[in-house]
């Protein structure tokens, strides 16, 4: 599955009007933990491809939605379910903190 790049005209046809579990990875091409994370990012889209939909925001080029959702470090993995933020995990952790935190929302 490949992951969606979301802007801010997109986001909220493409996060907050989707009816499956949504994670959201805020970061920026200039930022090592974040180019450190996407790797993990990647195998959870894989992982759970048929369950839950990945995207990533580009902070740089959407500061709305980065203003709106109050991102002030990357990489920020939002989870979004129904529309609604349910969780949120800041920096590049181990992916069995991402799948941990995910899990509670499948």
């Amino acid at each position: 599955m490949s992951i969606l790049q979301v802007m801010d005209s997109s986001f909220d046809s493409e996060v907050l009007k989707a009816k499956i579990v949504v994670l959201v990875d805020f970061w920026a091409p200039w930022c090592g933990p974040c180019r450190m994370i996407s790797p993990v990012i990647d195998e959870i889209a894989k992982d759970y491809q048929s369950m839950i939909k990945v995207v990533k925001v580009n902070t740089d080029e959407n500061p709305t939605t980065a203003t709106e959702y109050g991102i002030r470090s990357i990489p920020t993995i939002m989870i979004f379910k129904n529309g609604v933020k349910v969780d949120i995990v800041i920096g590049a952790v181990p992916k069995s903190t991402l799948v941990s935190t995910l899990d509670k929302y499948m």
